[in-house]
């Protein structure tokens, strides 16, 4: 038959009703992998919190994630996210903006600039650019640098070793230090520090500022290795809170509409880049708000492991395991957890009354 339009004849993903509307969820075809990933290769993760749950699964499936910055035995498994350890390949904690990353692959080749970059609390001191991998802070702010200069050299090893790297997005929202341009992963006085509007100010970036701050950070590791494969994800958990004067939801459709399409672009443009449709799983109109904890901001655990089956069933051909909860969670991660069960239990015991 002649094809009267360039639609007619194509694949089954290509139309709503075929690829979405009448499949299983999620659809089977979601996601093709653009290359293969060997569980030879070395893995090395980062990004928003998100990001743990993918470096997780591959590990659970025997996949070589990096853990270039491993915990000391004296920390207690309970402890190990408390303190920055076994969330990614270092103890970077959370970067939740291209931007972020950017600066500390600079700061980790000698290219940082000079800012405030210790905080105080109480007597203690904080790295401003990970303030949350030693809760009760450092004794003094030489330990601070020395904790730093030794985290920025297993950055180096970890990133010049890597065969993929795996990086989730998740901000465009960063409060940042004006004279130097450095951006935080959490505003100056959340955790620790002081907030001073005279040298501290927010920025929401712009999707040609993401875009251009990620090709960076990718050349630069490209120029280490060549060979080097990265997969992209967007994180689906919204806004805490937004400082851009709009609606948190309104702000959360911007942030995320913007990364996502930066995603596509270098996907489209450099053939070494994939990317994982984390994002569309979990918020897409078919799961609803079934993916997400009572806040409708936490992602639940069935949530997570059907999104990582995808992932881990693409690169292993057939069906991966499961992700449980995973061992190292905190205590108030669990604590978290038990309060929102007992929520759901509590509405549905209201409902059976009503």
């Amino acid at each position: 038959m002649e094809r009267t339009s360039p639609y007619q004849g194509l694949g089954a993903r290509a139309y709503w009703r075929t690829g979405y509307a009448e499949t299983d969820y999620p659809p089977a075809d979601i996601y093709r992998a653009k290359w293969a990933l060997s569980k030879d290769d070395k893995i090395v993760t980062a990004g928003s919190c998100f990001a743990q749950h993918v470096g997780r699964a591959l590990r659970k499936n025997g996949f070589n994630v990096q853990d270039g910055e491993p915990a000391p035995s004296h920390i207690p498994a309970d402890d190990l996210t408390t303190y920055g350890y076994g969330m990614y390949s270092a103890r970077y904690g959370n970067i939740y903006t291209t931007r972020q990353l950017r600066q500390l692959l600079d700061e980790a080749w000698g290219d940082a600039p000079a800012f405030d970059a210790i905080w105080q609390k109480d007597g203690r001191f904080y790295d401003a650019l990970r303030p949350n991998i030693e809760p009760n802070g450092f004794a003094s702010e030489a330990d601070v640098r020395t904790a730093r200069a030794e985290h920025l050299a297993k950055v180096r090893a970890v990133f010049t070793a890597a065969d993929v790297f795996i990086f989730t997005l998740g901000l465009t929202e960063a409060w940042f230090h004006k004279p130097s341009g450095q951006v935080y992963p959490t505003a100056p006085g959340t955790i620790a520090g002081k907030f001073d509007d005279k040298i501290h100010g927010f920025v929401n970036f712009r999707l040609a500022e993401v875009r251009a701050d990620l090709v960076a950070a990718l050349t630069r590791l490209k120029a280490l290795n060549p060979n080097l494969r990265v997969l992209l994800t967007v994180s689906p958990v919204p806004l805490t809170a937004t400082a851009s004067d709009a609606h948190v939801l309104a702000a959360t459709t911007y942030s995320k509409s913007v990364l996502r399409a930066c995603t596509g672009e270098l996907y489209a443009d450099f053939p070494e880049v994939d990317y994982f449709p984390s994002y569309e799983i979990v918020t897409s109109s078919k799961a609803g708000a079934a993916f997400f904890e009572p806040n409708l901001r936490s992602v639940t655990e069935a949530g997570v492991a059907r999104v990582m089956a995808v992932i881990t069933a693409a690169h292993l051909g057939g069906a991966p395991a499961t992700e449980d909860a995973p061992a190292s969670m905190t205590k108030a991660e669990r604590q978290e957890k038990r309060a929102n069960r007992e929520e759901r239990k509590e509405r549905r015991r209201a409902g059976k009354g009503a």
